[in-house]
């Protein structure tokens, strides 16, 4: 059902801040760098940095699953128990992204290639 996590996004009040933060750690400068998302290359680990991930109930980073289909994969998991925070999404270039929260509370992201 899934290839790993290979992804993390850090929802960020600031972009420009966290921005410069990120490529100070990370030594290297962005591979996506556009007014509503970043992303950082970190030896094949995609570090993205999302303006907007708060509305998403995001308090702080989220793993996304890599998985080959979005949507059946949000299915198996509310149906083992996890809600729905966001539907199936294309965030651009037929990338597929969706969120559900665990029991816990947890945010389990899940990301299909385009």
């Amino acid at each position: 059902m899934t290839t790993g996590i290979r992804t993390v996004i850090y929802p960020v009040a600031d972009l420009a801040r966290a921005k410069a933060l990120f490529g100070t750690l990370l030594g290297a400068e962005p591979v996506v760098d556009a007014p509503y998302y970043v992303q950082f290359d970190a030896d094949g680990q995609a570090i993205g940095l999302d303006p907007h991930g708060h509305r998403h109930g995001q308090s702080g980073p989220v793993a996304y699953w890599h998985v080959a289909d979005v949507a059946t994969s949000l299915a198996a998991v509310v149906a083992a128990g996890a809600e729905t925070v966001q539907d199936p999404t294309d965030v651009g270039g037929g990338l597929l992204v969706a969120l559900a929260r665990d029991g816990d509370g947890n945010l389990i992201g899940l990301r299909q290639a385009g």
